[in-house]
């Protein structure tokens, strides 16, 4: 941890215990913990919801779900969170720390591909918060767009991906393509107004029109 990051944490308002305990167990048993949210992004997660007053949150890529608990908590009682894994080994982690959270009730999993998933859900969705395959990205875009209510807002994470978009990817290297194809394709659309937040790996914000 350098030592600006650690001055950020000792700033912010403490993390939730289960929150913790989770981060911990992902990097013990995770082959990339690195994925999980964390304390830092997971406030700013909390603070933009706050905002944003979200009753239906869409995310996509729930990975071990810290991200998910963050938005959830936010939630208002009868508010709904429906989160996307696709890896399905996950799947009894992710549950079992669900079960433990006050939020637990309000969020629905689906573990599949995204795109297989998006054309089964109904709309409108006041937020979406994409971090799933970087791959597909636009693909995802493009399938959660129609569900996004007018005015509201889809959160890209990892836009800018450790600065690697600054630079031609080799030819096996298709995340770093699949990203920069997404921020091009977005730049270019005229149905949202977006800005991007240097922030950890990069967040896209996006409002629909």
């Amino acid at each position: 941890m350098d030592a600006l990051e650690n001055y950020i944490l000792q700033h912010l308002d403490p993390e939730d215990p289960l929150l913790n305990t989770l981060f911990r167990e992902t990097h013990l048993t995770q082959i990339n913990p690195r994925m999980a949210t964390g304390h830092i992004q997971g406030r700013a997660l909390v603070m933009f919801c706050r905002m944003l007053q979200p009753k239906r949150i869409l995310e996509l890529g729930t990975f071990t779900g810290y991200a998910t608990l963050c938005m959830a908590s936010v939630l208002p009682p009868d508010g709904e969170l429906h989160t996307i894994e696709i890896d399905d080994e996950l799947e009894a982690m992710i549950r079992r720390f669900f079960v433990q959270s006050s939020d637990g009730a309000k969020i629905r999993l689906h573990i599949g591909n995204t795109l297989d998933i998006i054309p089964q859900l109904q709309g409108p969705f006041d937020l979406v918060y994409m971090d799933a395959d970087k791959r597909q990205y636009t693909e995802d875009y493009e399938a959660v767009l129609p569900l996004v209510r007018k005015g509201g807002f889809i959160l890209a994470d990892n836009t800018l991906w450790g600065d690697k978009v600054l630079s031609e990817p080799h030819s096996g290297d298709k995340q770093t393509a699949g990203i920069q194809r997404f921020n091009d394709h977005i730049a270019h659309d005229h149905r949202v107004e977006k800005a991007i937040i240097p922030m950890r790996d990069g967040l896209t914000l996006l409002m629909k029109k």
